[in-house]
């Protein structure tokens, strides 16, 4: 019983940082709720050349909450072969 619930507590943290460290997609900044510290969320609102993307991120902590910080990055679309 000790070893499936070590298994099952490892796979839900696994999970769980895999959530938080996946880039979300937004159409604007306004739909960022609630951003964490190193979370990275694309914003696709037209402001950033041809090409590329916004990317807002939680930069640092402060006393009213998660700092924001953006750049443009290029724009990665789908691989192809």
């Amino acid at each position: 019983m000790s070893l499936l619930r070590t298994a099952c507590c490892s796979l839900l943290i696994a999970t769980a940082l895999a959530s938080t460290a996946r880039a979300g997609s937004v159409g604007r900044e306004q739909d960022i709720f609630d951003l964490k510290l190193g979370q990275r969320v694309l914003v696709d609102d037209g402001t950033c050349p041809a090409g590329q993307v916004k990317e807002v991120r939680g930069a640092k902590m402060t006393d009213k909450g998660v700092s924001r910080t953006s750049s443009c990055v290029p724009r990665h679309g789908p691989k192809s072969k």
